[in-house]
């Protein structure tokens, strides 16, 4: 199930709500808490059952172990056996990485291997469960934070239990790591602004994956099955233009939603974007692009491993493992390595060579390069192989003798060019920028009646459109 369906909006959401609110007579607002998480955990359950039942128990024993092995860690610092501690602790990362590794990783290791030594592994094909790549880096952060000492061990089953299931984010984040909701999960409180709020960054997240990402995303698929070498260079430009503004709107826009159930809910969770094509380098896109594993990577691998602590050649080496993996999170497949390759050389380039000289240039210059660079990186990430990037990148830069333009491209222009170019402004922040009734009655009131549009035209572009992909179901 996504947030951008019908039986989301109309079925799960509704009843989760009325249930969750439910008036019940309890003594004390500890045992309210207690029940909002009780109904959490139990929606939160069937929210992921919903297309994958078998995989529930997986999730399952996830919770038990880490709920187990957490606290044992924490008893084992308070008695203080620091090597049983260090054994436990590498016990608990093993076991959560193998898991997603399995699922996550069999195919492609198996393949590679098959490739170079000859060999006949049999390679099956495993569904891979939804979400898993975020709520095992969730997990894992709560057994780092408790190993350091950061977060004391949760003592109870069912509020850990939310934290690892929790709908709102389970599917594709943000990653909450649990030291940022560990006291909401014992006490919160929505108020009804909270409440409006949380409607508002809702249909604002629904409206820029149902309305912009769908749409820019027909775009691209469109001339994706065409075959991009029977296009003009043009067209694919076109086509990647699509794609940024598809993957931008399609992925914020599901954290927006996230975000947005999590306020109506009495959570509070990071911005996961800031509005990244505004960067004026790749250092400050990765600032402002999934803030939240790009904080994940930096807490959890850069920083263990020496950060820029250790000299130019140690700082190099964990720059590189750092992206190399964040590529490889993404997908078992060699275009993601590249792509995670290739923005940590770019990284490493802009700390150690070309600092000075962005620095220099005029911030509309280091924008328009900054952007040039991330729809390369885009090209390597949507393909389905490493060849088609290359493929899809020679016609791009005309090194394969495609043709400048040709009537597709015109077509395109035509007919998608003005969508696009609302979906770059909107992607820039220039909305966001226009001036706002300074009455406060007059604004809300208007807030609410764009966003009701908003969600009606949302509404009709689901029942009336099959094409409704969410990108970061496949990681």
């Amino acid at each position: 199930m996504v947030f951008s369906s019908s039986s989301f909006l109309f079925a799960f959401l509704p009843v989760t709500l009325v249930l969750y609110f439910l008036p019940i007579s309890l003594k004390n607002k500890k045992r309210e808490i207690g029940k909002k998480n009780l109904v959490l955990l139990v929606t939160s359950l069937v929210f992921y059952a919903w297309g994958e039942p078998v995989y529930v128990l997986l999730m399952l024993i996830s919770i038990f172990f880490n709920f187990s092995i957490g606290r044992d860690i924490f008893l084992c610092e308070r008695e203080n056996k620091k090597r049983m501690k260090l054994f436990l602790f590498t016990v608990a990362i093993v076991f959560n990485f193998f898991v997603m590794a399995y699922f996550k990783y069999y195919g492609f290791v198996a393949e590679n291997i098959n490739s170079l030594f000859g060999t006949d592994i049999q390679i099956r094909e495993l569904p891979l469960p939804v979400g898993i790549s975020f709520y095992t880096f969730q997990a894992v952060s709560y057994i780092a934070d408790v190993y350091k000492g950061k977060v004391k061990a949760q003592r109870h089953l069912i509020p850990f239990a939310c934290y690892i299931t929790m709908f709102p984010q389970l599917i594709a984040g943000p990653i909450v790591q649990y030291s940022d909701i560990e006291k909401q999960l014992k006490e919160r409180t929505v108020s009804s602004a909270l409440f409006y709020e949380g409607i508002i960054v809702f249909i604002r997240g629904l409206g820029k994956k149902v309305i912009f990402a769908n749409t820019a995303g027909k775009i691209y698929t469109d001339i994706l099955a065409e075959g991009i070498t029977e296009q003009s260079s043009l067209t694919a430009w076109i086509g990647i233009v699509a794609y940024t503004m598809q993957i931008y709107f399609d992925f914020g826009g599901y954290s927006d939603m996230a975000i947005g159930l999590g306020k109506m809910l009495g959570f509070e969770f990071r911005e996961n974007f800031n509005f990244p094509y505004r960067a004026q380098s790749i250092t400050d896109f990765w600032r402002r692009w999934h803030i939240s594993l790009s904080s994940w990577f930096r807490d959890y691998v850069y920083i263990p491993l020496g950060g820029n602590r250790k000299g130019t050649a140690r700082t190099i080496f964990n720059i590189l493992t750092v992206w190399s993996l964040t590529g490889l999170w993404h997908g078992a497949a060699w275009n993601f390595i590249v792509w995670g390759a290739f923005y940590g050389i770019l990284l490493i380039a802009e700390k150690y060579l070309l600092s000075g000289i962005i620095s220099r240039l005029p911030s509309f210059i280091n924008r328009i390069i900054t952007l040039v660079v991330v729809m390369v990186g885009w090209v390597f990430f949507s393909s389905e192989s490493l060849s088609g990037a290359t493929e899809y990148l020679s016609v791009m830069f005309n090194a394969g003798g495609a043709a400048l333009y040709d009537s597709k491209a015109l077509y395109l222009l035509a007919t998608s060019g003005f969508g696009l170019t609302v979906m770059a402004l909107s992607s820039f922040g220039f909305f966001d920028s226009l001036p706002k009734p300074k009455n406060k009655t007059v604004s809300t009131a208007a807030q609410s009646l764009f966003y009701i549009a908003v969600f009606v035209i949302s509404t009709a572009f689901l029942l009336s459109e099959t094409y409704n992909p969410f990108l970061y179901f496949r990681f």
